[in-house]
């Protein structure tokens, strides 16, 4: 029980990689912290874990609206004074054309997939002790990617640069950083894709991995069994990268 009584926030924790991250961390003994929009998604997370003998919390809270992030943040301090484990797995797509896309659109992804985790960082940081770790959840579009989603590709490049940095200001002892780059994944945004629906971007589904596999390599990253890891990312593609 890698994670017994260690409190495990987890944004994006309603579906695919989010809500299995939070199923493996509440399957070994973590305090699970479910973050999403929506309620009854959350619930469900919450209902899988509780009925499996582990335990989590779901609070509602929109990544694309700092002052929301530092409420809920205040919030999971006041209920359990520390966060242990951080992972940030939320994340939104666009699919236009660069030169088609309203600004607007980008200030929201990057708000969403970029932002919230510097503000998570810096929020929880001062609250996390010694043993702690926070896993970015990155993306195989950081290194090869399609057209349409530059957006979404520059959020993932940004977020490894981000925890190569921060792997040079925080110390290993007290707080490990690290980040996963999925490949194709057996979850909803993979498969609302517009990119995939159209054929732009082909995926075998005899190579599709399951939101499980990611979770495993992120409770390992999160885990004491790392602890000689930090500051890099982990690709979980299935040897996609490879291939591209």
């Amino acid at each position: 029980m890698r994670f017994t009584d260690k409190v495990c926030l987890v944004t994006g924790g309603t579906s695919g990689i989010g809500r299995a991250t939070c199923q493996r961390l509440g399957a070994e003994g973590g305090l699970v912290v479910a973050l999403g929009r929506d309620a009854a998604d959350g619930a469900e997370t919450v209902r899988l874990i509780t009925q499996a003998g582990g335990k989590a919390i779901f609070i509602a809270c929109d990544l694309a609206k700092p002052r929301a992030v530092a409420a809920m943040v205040k919030k999971v301090l006041a209920k359990f004074q520390r966060v242990d484990v951080l992972v940030c797995d939320a994340a939104m797509m666009t699919f236009e054309p660069l030169a088609e896309l309203p600004l607007t659109q980008w200030d929201l992804l990057m708000l969403v997939n970029l932002r919230s985790l510097a503000q998570l960082t810096q929020l929880c940081l001062p609250h996390m002790p010694p043993g702690s770790a926070i896993v970015a959840i990155s993306s195989v579009h950081a290194h090869q990617t399609t057209a349409g989603v530059v957006p979404y590709a520059t959020s993932k490049g940004g977020m490894e640069a981000f925890v190569r940095g921060m792997s040079r200001e925080l110390d290993i002892r007290q707080t490990r950083i690290n980040a996963i780059a999925p490949g194709a994944v057996d979850t909803p945004m993979l498969w609302s894709n517009p990119n995939v629906k159209n054929g732009v971007e082909v995926i075998d589904k005899a190579t599709v991995g399951q939101p499980e596999e990611v979770a495993a390599a992120i409770a390992f990253l999160a885990s004491s069994e790392a602890s000689f890891i930090h500051g890099t990312t982990l690709a979980v593609d299935g040897g996609r990268l490879a291939q591209l």
